[in-house]
């Protein structure tokens, strides 16, 4: 370490003294919807009172029954992802809760016919690096073995997922293709087409395709991801993708709906267990998010006034870490979705989080982005910019740039 880094050290460290004075107390762990969000879907409260006429189409939505879901939020969804009404199940408030189901399905019954996971030997799974911790925390309590998959600026390395699923153990994919996360990224459409014609090993692979923002862009101009259920079906892979999506970052995240999307068979091959797991799903619920969207284009009315909230929190995080972490760190710079992926010098993650939570700022834990909360590097670590006001966000991510330049140093 030459002086000029010294001077810099001794420099940080005091700035952090300084915040820690302060008292903090920030949380930047989650991608939560703000307040502000959240209250731009108040109208939901009002669309269905005691005088709403609850029997819709001679089906009473107070009562049992309908399985797949009401069928004007259906029309909402498949207008969405273009799909038709028997390829999609529109079920409770959690899509995670739906992949959750699915593979323990797999695990007991076996894919469409299949033999049951746990009668198999050990099953693995593929999983782009950074992901999502909560895709890998399923796999993980279910005893499947992870597979990391590099991602590149297109989406997941396809020569690395071509050559592992020849193993037939391999019976799986996490994917969340549209603002990715955590790196924003919207998978090509060179990718999309891949791996809508994989030809795995295993007949019961089947892809996770969370897509979970897809209606989640900050920018004016938006993406467009490529249809992967029309490209399995032309590629001759009709079955090979589940899509999962909610609404739990369109309307409220706690009390939202859901849905999966897939072949006719997959989704009867669903019905025919979910059948002796509900009689049926929230219907008010999807009524009532139903009569507030109206169709299709309510829900991207609804979505460009998040993008204003969004927006500006997003260049927040992208000003500060320009002006920071320049030349020492890497990010994207993401056009959608809820995260921001930020690779520090290898070895310094863990403690940077550590000197922010000094600091009195919490940030998704170092590790969280990969299997088993292994980053091989010590380096990626995910920012949330959602949830905090702005001069909070702020705040936050002068800590986070202190705390990274002195991890850094101190490598030095």
């Amino acid at each position: 370490m030459n002086n000029e880094q010294k001077m810099l050290l001794t420099k940080e460290r005091e700035r952090l003294a300084d915040f820690k004075d302060r008292g903090l107390k920030l949380d930047m762990s989650r991608g939560k919807p703000c307040k502000e969000q959240l209250d731009l879907s108040m109208g939901l409260m009002d669309v269905l009172t005691s005088k709403s006429n609850l029997n819709v189409n001679n089906m009473d939505y107070r009562n049992y029954g309908i399985l797949a879901g009401v069928p004007e939020i259906k029309a909402i969804f498949c207008e969405l992802i273009d799909v038709t009404d028997d390829e999609i199940i529109v079920a409770g408030n959690s899509s995670l809760n739906l992949m959750y189901d699915t593979l323990q399905r797999g695990m007991q019954f076996g894919v469409a016919g299949g033999v049951p996971f746990h009668k198999q030997e050990k099953i693995k799974w593929l999983c782009p690096v950074p992901g999502y911790d909560r895709h890998f925390g399923v796999t993980e309590v279910m005893g499947v073995e992870m597979l990391n998959v590099p991602m590149t600026s297109e989406g997941p390395d396809i020569a690395v997922i071509q050559e592992l699923i020849k193993d037939p153990a391999v019976k799986g994919m996490w994917c969340v293709p549209k603002y990715s996360n955590p790196q924003g990224l919207v998978y090509s459409e060179k990718v999309v087409k891949a791996l809508a014609a994989l030809k795995p090993a295993a007949p019961d692979f089947r892809i996770y395709w969370d897509n979970a923002y897809m209606v989640h862009a900050v920018t004016e101009e938006g993406d467009t991801l490529t249809d992967i259920l029309a490209e399995a079906k032309k590629a001759g892979n009709p079955d090979i993708v589940y899509m999962f999506g909610s609404t739990s970052k369109i309307t409220f995240a706690g009390s939202g709906i859901a849905f999966v999307a897939s072949s006719k068979k997959n989704i009867d091959d669903i019905k025919s267990k979910m059948t002796y797991q509900t009689i049926g799903p929230d219907k008010l619920s999807q009524y009532a998010h139903a009569l507030f969207f109206k169709d299709a284009e309510g829900v991207y009315e609804l979505m460009k006034k998040h993008q204003k909230i969004l927006t500006p929190k997003f260049a927040t995080v992208m000003n500060i870490l320009a002006e920071e972490l320049t030349g020492i760190a890497n990010w994207q710079e993401p056009r959608g979705g809820y995260f921001v992926s930020v690779d520090l010098p290898k070895g310094t993650a863990k403690r940077t989080v550590e000197l922010a939570k000094d600091a009195g700022v919490i940030f998704t834990p170092a590790g969280a982005t990969f299997p088993y909360k292994k980053d091989p590097n010590d380096s990626n670590l995910r920012i949330a910019p959602s949830l905090p006001p702005i001069a909070e966000l702020e705040t936050a991510m002068r800590v986070f740039c202190c705390a990274a330049k002195i991890a850094y140093l101190e490598t030095l």
